[in-house]
């Protein structure tokens, strides 16, 4: 029963692993202006009225889109 209280590392070498897309795109906005985000990846989310609300809805239904905004945030933010 002593297992049940550990969390087991199941990815240990994924960078993303628990990291949620709301906090990855959090983050970016920090850093980033929108306009610097729309220069750095160019969807359309980014250029045409965004938010934060809408480019979540957008990029968790467009994995291409997904994958270079979570690749963004490993160059920006991940040091190993």
């Amino acid at each position: 029963m002593e297992s049940e209280n550990k969390t087991p590392k199941t990815q240990p070498n994924n960078p993303l692993h628990g990291v949620k897309l709301a906090d990855i795109l959090e983050k970016l906005t920090e850093k980033y202006t929108w306009e610097e985000l729309a220069e750095r990846i160019n969807i359309n989310c980014f250029k045409s009225n965004p938010t934060v609300k809408s480019s979540l809805k957008f990029l968790r239904r467009t994995p291409w889109a997904r994958t270079k905004v979570e690749q963004l945030y490993l160059k920006s933010f991940h040091k190993k």
